[in-house]
């Protein structure tokens, strides 16, 4: 049935209730760090930060961890931060440590301190963290540095390791999509990792050239970024329905291409200092980069990169010793906003 908004106004009135404030409470924010993005900074052996900048560019806070916490030690060469619920998990690598905060007030709730081994990645799955550990790397252990990488799954009730998921290949980025788990495995092997979070195995390995890197999966089809030393960089089209594969190869201009995101349809990539796009359907790779940014760094251009709600996010990881710089761009290049973040800006996470 459908009610006049007459009989509506009359319905709230005579029960002494405010539509209009029960409407605007649920567009209240639920902290101060809501409606907002967060730069996390890598920083160095002297332990890294977080920024935050808010939807409107109105407010920024250089560092929140230690504005909300105090001094509470954060961690060395922080690596991600993925979501669950109203919590936000900060994977610090070098600290072997994931912080548990409350994703709208940064404030610390746990510490995950055990069970792991140089954390990378993580994604949530029916209670459950699965984040990738990079265990020893070759050049300390040469036999098995390579093959020693897995998952750690942690019980997000506990915050505790709750079983491990053996990988005998590299481990970096992880994706959840179609119920299972996608590992890029850039150095040991081909192959991305798939993974069945249901029995904690290895399911099957897919072939698709050495390097990968970068992931998204969108309406099927996981899109991964590789881009192998001293050959043409690809983005690798994966049906995950069946895991047949497609390529558009990129030209030699675009080789050491980085930092594949998705944003209504359309792909995003850097090289270099340019920010490319090309529609997801398309088969051959673009030429000329939308635009360019302006970097003195050796090692950190274009260090972080992210696309969202029609802005695109570029962090400098500048000398990796002082603080450097994060720019936000309007899709056809213009700079709204720069910012000095923290050392190392290597990503973008919204809330």
């Amino acid at each position: 049935m459908k009610l006049t908004k007459l009989l509506v106004v009359a319905l709230c009135t005579s029960l002494f209730i405010s539509c209009s404030d029960d409407d605007d409470k649920t567009n209240d924010p639920k902290g101060v760090y809501d409606n907002g993005v967060f730069i996390l900074n890598e920083g160095n052996s002297s332990g890294g930060s977080v920024s935050f900048l808010s939807d409107d560019q109105s407010t920024f806070t250089a560092n929140v961890y230690s504005t909300v916490n105090g001094n509470d030690y954060i961690g060395t060469y922080l690596q991600h931060i993925f979501f669950d619920g109203d919590k936000a998990y900060i994977i610090a690598g070098g600290s072997n440590v994931i912080n548990v905060v409350n994703r709208y007030t940064f404030q610390l709730l746990a510490k995950i301190e055990s069970g792991l081994k140089t954390p990378r990645y993580g994604v949530v799955k029916d209670g459950k963290a699965y984040v990738t550990n990079a265990n020893t790397y070759a050049y300390a252990n040469p036999e098995t540095g390579d093959t020693d990488d897995f998952i750690a799954v942690i019980d997000l009730k506990t915050n505790k390791v709750e079983s491990t998921i053996p990988l005998n290949g590299t481990a970096n980025r992880i994706e959840l999509a179609n119920n299972k788990l996608y590992v890029s495995e850039p150095y040991s092997s081909d192959a991305i990792i798939v993974v069945n979070p249901n029995t904690n195995q290895v399911e099957s390995r897919i072939a698709i050239g050495y390097d990968a890197d970068t992931m998204e999966e969108e309406d099927g089809i996981l899109y991964v970024m590789r881009s192998p030393y001293g050959n043409r960089s690809e983005i690798v089209k994966i049906k995950l329905a069946d895991n047949s594969i497609s390529k558009v190869t990129l030209g030699a201009s675009l080789d050491g291409a980085k930092n594949l995101d998705i944003e209504n349809d359309v792909i995003y990539f850097t090289v270099n200092t340019g920010v490319y796009q090309m529609n997801r359907t398309a088969t051959t790779a673009p030429t000329t980069p939308v635009f360019e940014y302006t970097s003195t760094s050796d090692y950190g251009k274009m260090y972080g990169f992210a696309v969202n709600d029609g802005r695109i996010y570029i962090a400098d990881g500048g000398d990796f010793a002082s603080n450097s710089k994060a720019y936000i761009y309007s899709l056809n290049g213009t700079l709204e906003k720069e910012l000095t973040v923290g050392v190392g800006p290597n990503g973008f996470y919204f809330n």
